[in-house]
């Protein structure tokens, strides 16, 4: 299958499954960013399309009915500073239930019961799907998010730390439901003033290009870097010595 056949099937599926035709661009023009990036074909890289779609997802269904005294708060942070967010709000007792169609992480803590968490995030995508989940299933890790080729992973601090993973007070809900790093101003900065100047000088149809345009190149920066750091810190680790 051609790339723009697999993507037309992927826009098909995602328009049938009721998500928003301006999420389904932008994701549509993150991912062939990078494929562009990769160098793969979308089958290799994504899986098929129609099971592809379903992993992506639409709007997210609502999770199970939490219990009465149940706390839930929705948050969501840039690229940069999502794992430290999340380490953050895992020590505070919150727990990721799923990524709303907007990539906000869908949290719920229960006063008096709480858990700490503890989160990663690791780029699942195509190939890679298998071996993250091979590998981190077994130390308990649960998925419990994903967000274009990413996936987030819990589990309760309690599996390491052991009582200390209990948290005998929790602090309020925060008031705040964005957490920006200073990267993500600077560039928000920088991105208001391309924002404003590709309305005035092309109108509407310039400012989608320019928000797709930058949704995908952040994404693939993101993957890239990521990459780049296991193959880094793989290299860095001796082989290990086989026992006789």
């Amino acid at each position: 299958m051609s790339t723009d056949a697999y993507f037309t099937e992927l826009t098909g599926t995602l328009r049938t499954s009721g998500v928003p035709e301006e999420q389904i661009t932008r994701t549509v023009d993150e991912l062939r960013a990078h494929l562009a990036e990769s160098g793969t074909t979308p089958e290799e890289e994504f899986g098929p399309a129609a099971a592809f779609a379903g992993s992506l997802g639409g709007l997210a269904p609502a999770p199970g009915e939490p219990e009465a005294e149940a706390e839930q708060w929705t948050w969501t942070a840039d690229l940069f500073n999502d794992r430290r967010m999340l380490a953050v709000h895992g020590d505070q007792g919150w727990e990721v239930e799923s990524l709303d169609s907007l990539g906000r992480f869908v949290c719920r803590r229960t006063p008096g019961v709480a858990l700490a968490w503890e989160y990663r995030r690791e780029v699942i995508a195509g190939r890679r799907r298998a071996a993250v989940f091979g590998a981190l299933e077994p130390e308990g890790w649960e998925l419990c998010g994903e967000w274009l080729v990413y996936g987030y992973f819990k589990r309760p601090k309690a599996a390491t730390a052991g009582p200390e993973g209990a948290l005998r007070a929790v602090p309020r809900t925060p008031v705040g439901h964005l957490f920006l790093s200073r990267r993500a101003k600077a560039l928000l900065a920088v991105w208001a003033v391309a924002s404003a100047a590709a309305y005035v000088s092309m109108g509407t149809p310039g400012l989608a290009v320019l928000v797709g345009f930058g949704g995908a190149m952040l994404a693939v920066l993101t993957a890239s870097l990521e990459t780049r750091k296991g193959k880094e810190t793989q290299a860095r680790t001796p082989p290990s010595t086989p026992h006789p």
